[in-house]
């Protein structure tokens, strides 16, 4: 009877807990990022009355007698599965939408959270507003020519998001030509004169006209914008001719060997001879001393600007020897153009967006894009096994496994949603089906209790 009465007890122990845990369940329902727990049983251990016998030749087998001493609480496990996405509309709100978890810090402390509602601080500091933990990833690096890039692979650190700054000018490096000369027309007679190839050039009747012009912005270091025109005409069957034109700049030169204004022989030169195959492919580029025949066929424009002794350059692209990428000639109306730029003003930076890999690119008022950090996630083998920290934070333990760190998408690591929430996973309708199941297990412990109890008073008054 005694073992009755402590076998009732753990029961209404064990049942208190399995509620305790659906009450943090159902209160959670709605907090961001929160993951369900559920309590799994197992029996005490069990008194032996008596053990098992062996057969042997006269009588069978008995099995042992053994009573069960009450009941354990065999674990308490978290249900990492996804909840759903919730839309919030705020570019800041994070979701992941596979496995993994974000990294922040307080300190040297690191946690772990598949909660998303961050902010950006006053600082720029990309943070978790209800407890000012930062968020962790990458920020971004400037390489040797200027060009912004992440390394994914480096150290952990606090995302800035630097809203409002300053992008600095970035005079041109590379101007890129595409499309088409027309294979049809006429060449320009040898001995025409600078007023004739004009007329040849610009003649307002297409079946006159002998070549083409076309300009593009371009940009010197402090962000200036000059405007580069380009006259193309024929000379002779495959052979075309460009002249370059820059706003505002002295001291002009184009070099196909690549040393700018530093060659003498062709300093002060500002015209490229460009031929073609029969067929309309781009095979050579030269400035009468220099040309190209093989690869990628560029030539250098170096100038000078008022105020500033060093002079400037940067590459004219005209594509690659036999193919049919850069400028063409092909029996069709002119369309060659310089179709890209690499320079820009300074600008402000306006907004920013994050992408499903967790790159955070900045929009600036000069209309460039620019990526400015990339968020973590952290994935673990037994993500069950992680330590509950408040906040919806998690920390590692000895069963969780190492944080395996790196970019969203990569290695089982799921995507990053910008604008979205994660919701609970708790479902109502299993917790209370759990509460019935446990208010029910909790009553008929406490009647073993009850029933023990009155069998113990009958034997007491066995003595009247």
């Amino acid at each position: 009877m005694m073992r009755s009465l402590y076998s009732g007890v753990s029961g209404l122990k064990n049942h208190q807990v399995r509620m305790d845990v659906i009450g943090n369940n159902i209160s959670n329902v709605n907090t961001h990022g929160f993951k369900t727990e559920r309590v799994t049983f197992q029996d005490m251990i069990s008194q032996e009355l008596q053990g098992a016998s062996e057969p042997n030749e006269r009588i069978g087998g008995t099995n042992p007698k053994q009573v069960g001493l009450g009941s354990l609480i065999a674990a308490i496990d978290k249900i990492m599965t996804q909840g759903a996405l919730q839309t919030t509309g705020k570019n800041t709100d994070l979701a992941v939408s596979g496995e993994g978890f974000f990294v922040v810090k307080d300190g040297d402390k690191q946690f772990y959270t598949r909660a998303g509602a961050f902010n950006v601080d006053k600082n720029g500091f990309y943070v978790n507003p209800a407890n000012g933990l930062k968020v962790q990833g990458w920020n971004s690096r400037l390489d040797e020519s200027g060009n912004k890039y992440i390394n994914s692979a480096g150290s952990l650190e606090d995302i800035v998001i630097p809203l409002y700054s300053k992008e600095p000018a970035r005079a041109t490096q590379n101007v890129d030509f595409q499309s088409n000369l027309n294979a049809s027309v006429a060449a320009v007679p040898p001995d025409a004169t600078e007023e004739d190839i004009q007329r040849y050039i610009n003649d307002p009747d297409p079946r006159q006209r002998r070549g083409h012009v076309t300009s593009i912005n371009v940009y010197d270091e402090l962000g200036n914008t000059r405007q580069m025109g380009v006259e193309f005409y024929k000379m002779r069957e495959n052979v075309w001719k460009m002249r370059f034109k820059l706003e505002d700049s002295s001291q002009v030169s184009v070099d196909v060997s690549g040393t700018g204004g530093e060659n003498t022989s062709v300093s002060g030169n500002t015209e490229l001879e460009v031929s073609f195959t029969p067929d309309g492919k781009i095979i050579s580029v030269s400035d009468g001393v220099d040309s190209q025949t093989t690869g990628k066929l560029k030539a250098d424009i170096s100038f000078r600007i008022p105020g500033n002794p060093t002079a400037q350059k940067f590459s004219l692209n005209l594509g690659e020897a036999g193919l049919v990428g850069g400028i063409t000639q092909f029996s069709s109306d002119f369309t060659t153009k310089a179709v890209k730029q690499d320079g820009y003003p300074m600008g402000y930076m306006e907004s920013f967006s994050i992408d499903n890999t967790g790159t955070v690119t900045g929009v600036f008022s000069n209309g460039v894009r620019q990526p400015l950090a990339r968020v973590a996630l952290a994935n673990f083998t037994n993500p069950a096994g992680l330590n509950k920290e408040g906040d919806t934070m998690y920390s590692s333990s000895l069963n969780s496994g190492e944080a395996n760190i790196g970019e969203a998408g990569s290695q089982g690591r799921g995507k990053i949603n910008a604008g979205l929430l994660e919701m609970s996973n708790v479902d109502l309708s299993d917790q209370f089906t759990d509460m019935i199941v446990t208010q029910r297990g909790f009553q008929a412990n406490s009647r073993t209790i009850v029933t023990s109890d009155q069998m113990i008073q009958e034997v007491l008054g066995l003595k009247r």
